[in-house]
């Protein structure tokens, strides 16, 4: 878990009229924006001194708040309500836009639409949705028949009445007997995960509190294990109990508040896993399948800044890690009596800048996905030792390896598409190096890849190094500056942005937008050393790249400076407010979607559910001078002064634990009186949901909508002539 770039938020318009702050409006006088008032709080660290006006927008009862959102405080409810209001009055011209976006995207969604089913032992697992479905049916039929249908979890039945629901896992014991699912209904990541019986229909055990999303049973079928989230939000726990109920036990309890941890099984079913981690060092402990209530032992103890992950194959561990300076990545094995790194001996041995991101095992094949110059392949590799690839020959594209539901087979799934490109789903038999195409992405309203370019440019970063950008125009947009441009980005803990395909963003581009994403140092888009030059005392690169990105579109032609959006969320909201300080002429609009922009008082905060594990990435203002100063000289909030803001929506969430909604509340309540220009600065919070905002397929829809509405409403200055 980290700040990742989860958006989605709803709209209405209902309560502008009552509005205290937009009762004046006669004519064709503007709405007035909220002023939020100031409460001066003076903050002293390590010697260094700073005044935060508007530290009272975070309740003091948060943690309370993240599972009842009705519990926030009247001020604070009541100036975020203010907000909501002003910005619903001042885009009010966009409804018709946003209405006719909504239903293009929704055109483009196959509603009656379902997944690839997945074979594992009699069955096979899927999911479809049914016209007008917001959210999924979970279902299995018998292996290799059409019919036989068995609905094992109807999640609109689970929502119903509930402004708010998301199912985070679903899937069978491995005999097949038991379902167990998980329920974030707040939008907070606190989950309840409940367990039924196939045999009956009917749940078995009490719902299981305070979790996070996944679980595992075991191979027996006979426990289940889960992560327990404390009040605080953080992953402090594995339990375990009978898997239909009984008495709940401690299997391992993690001490260091700074640590992820989660549980699984191996691939062949041999052992339960305790995965232990932060961006940068990581331990496992195992537990024999066939012993789930042994104590777990440790494989190899933690290093700072080692990372591994293990998996078992048949008689031998598999270890993905970057230990030796293997920067990019190699992958090891090891006995299974004897796990250490001691016995670890090389596999696929470390080439530099060819970043290998992850292993999937079958019973005779290893298949790894590898990541070189922004685009992906994967690898697949037999017990001999023989190689082959799938690779694909354009500018951009994306590969993912889906892997395989079972371990006894030669099948491993796999997808590709491109920003031009619907995603195609192939079943691969390793052996035999066939590809079978089970499915193709449809787009009911109509789509020709024909009609759309992709470009791949590499943008000089300051120090040199080359940035990849990935274009998609259509192809009658013109490359003479004049086109309006949304350059994305993220750039953190290693987290690559692929060059997809999405139908919402076909609702800009056919408008004449061009569509760019940034790979920017910070991902790991370039291997792993493209995140390594990008954290702690290096993070400016991120910004940096960015910037560099929307110069060269300039250069190039494709765009001119006030003419391009700029787009990130989460962490990439870190960006979008670093680079509207840097360079806020480069901007026709920012949308900083649940931006963590409030950098030194969130990292200042050990209560909070990310902080200590995100030292690594960006330091410990409360310990390390060096780390405050360096954090402080970019921190979106705090570098917040007089000069002329593009226009600029932030949005958040209510029950958000990663991002929490007073970041984008305070950041927009400080930039507002001081930019020097007229350009509005507007914020919109979710009050009924998290960090990934409305939960249903529809009403994500309506936020994409939005936001995209705003660029083009911000591009056109749609407000002067309000």
């Amino acid at each position: 878990m980290n700040r990742r770039q989860f958006v989605r938020t709803t709209t209405a318009l209902a309560a502008v009229a009552a509005t205290p702050a937009l009762a004046h409006q006669t004519g064709a006088s503007m709405p007035v924006p909220p002023v939020a008032k100031k409460v001066p709080v003076r903050i002293e660290q390590l010697g260094r001194v700073r005044v935060d006006d508007y530290q009272w927008m975070k309740d003091d009862n948060w943690q309370a708040v993240l599972r009842d959102p009705s519990l926030i405080k009247a001020d604070v409810k009541a100036h975020l309500e203010e907000e909501n209001a002003y910005r619903e009055a001042l885009m009010a011209s966009t409804m018709p836009l946003q209405e006719q976006m909504f239903e293009e995207m929704r055109g483009r969604i196959k509603e009656d639409d379902s997944s690839v089913p997945s074979p594992d032992g009699p069955w096979e697992y899927y999911l479809r949705y049914r016209i007008g479905d917001q959210h999924p049916l979970y279902c299995r039929r018998p292996r290799g028949l059409e019919t036989g249908e068995q609905v094992l979890l109807d999640a609109n039945a689970l929502a119903e009445g509930k402004a708010y629901s998301e199912v985070g896992q679903a899937s069978a014991s491995p005999d097949h007997a038991l379902y167990g699912y998980s329920e974030d209904a707040q939008g907070s990541e606190f989950y309840r995960i409940f367990v039924k019986d196939l045999a009956t229909g009917q749940l078995v055990g009490e719902p299981i509190e305070s979790a996070y999303g996944g679980f595992t049973f075991s191979p027996d079928s006979r426990w289940i294990f889960w992560t327990n989230r404390s009040e605080n939000g953080r992953p402090d726990k594995i339990f375990r109990r009978p898997a239909r109920g009984g008495e709940t036990a401690l299997v391992y309890e993690e001490l260091d508040v700074g640590m992820f941890i989660g549980v699984g099984r191996s691939s062949d079913d041999r052992f339960i896993l305790i995965g232990i981690g932060d961006q940068v060092t990581s331990e496992a402990r195992y537990i024999p399948g066939d012993a789930p209530t042994a104590t777990p032992a440790v494989l190899e103890a933690r290093v700072v800044d080692r990372k591994y992950d293990a998996d078992h194959w048949d008689d031998r561990w598999v270890i993905h890690t970057n230990a030796d300076d293997a920067i990019d990545f190699k992958i090891v094995n090891a006995p299974t009596a004897s796990p250490g790194k001691a016995y670890w001996t090389d596999l696929v041995p470390h080439t530099p800048g060819r970043y290998i991101e992850g292993v999937a095992l079958v019973k005779d094949f290893i298949a790894r996905q590898e990541r070189v110059d922004a685009n992906t392949r994967i690898v697949i590799r037999d017990r001999a030792g023989q190689e082959h690839e799938i690779a694909v020959d354009e500018p951009a594209y994306a590969l993912s390896l889906v892997g395989a539901s079972e371990f006894d087979t030669t099948v491993m799934r796999y997808g590709y598409n491109s920003p031009s490109t619907p995603t195609s789903t192939y079943d691969y038999d390793l052996a035999t190096r066939t590809r079978t195409l089970r499915k193709v992405q449809e787009v009911p309203s109509g789509h020709d890849p024909a009609d759309y370019v992709v470009e791949r440019l590499n943008a000089p970063a300051p120090d040199g190094e080359l940035v990849p950008v990935t274009v998609l125009r259509r192809r009658s947009t013109p490359v003479d500056g004049s086109a309006p441009l949304l350059l994305y980005g993220y750039g953190s803990y290693g987290i690559p942005m692929p060059a997809s395909f999405s139908t919402g963003r076909l609702s800009l581009v056919d408008r004449g937008f061009i569509y760019a994403i940034a790979h920017i140092r910070g991902g790991s888009d370039k291997g792993w050393n493209w995140f390594l030059q990008a954290r702690r005392f290096t993070k400016k690169n991120t910004f940096t790249d960015f910037i560099a990105a929307a110069e060269h579109l300039i250069a190039r032609n494709y765009t001119r400076a006030g003419r391009i959006v700029a787009q990130g969320g989460s962490a990439g909201g870190l960006l979008m407010g670093a680079v509207t300080n840097m360079r806020p002429d480069l901007w026709g609009g920012v949308i900083a979607q649940v931006p963590f922009v409030d950098v030194i008082n969130t990292m200042s905060d050990t209560t909070l559910p990310l902080t200590p594990p995100e030292w690594p990435e960006w330091g410990n203002p409360l310990e390390d001078p060096d780390a405050y100063d360096y954090m402080m000289s970019y921190s979106p909030y705090d570098q917040v002064s007089a000069q002329a803001y593009p226009p600029i929506l932030a949005t958040g969430g209510l029950s958000d634990p990663r991002v929490t909604y007073w970041e984008p509340q305070k950041w927009v309540a400080r930039l507002r009186p001081a930019t020097t220009s007229t350009n509005p600065v507007l914020l919109k919070i979710n009050m009924e949901a998290g960090h990934g905002g409305a939960s249903g397929r529809f009403d994500f829809l309506k936020e994409s909508a939005h936001d995209y509405a705003f660029a083009v409403w911000a591009l056109e200055r749609s407000w002067e002539g309000a």
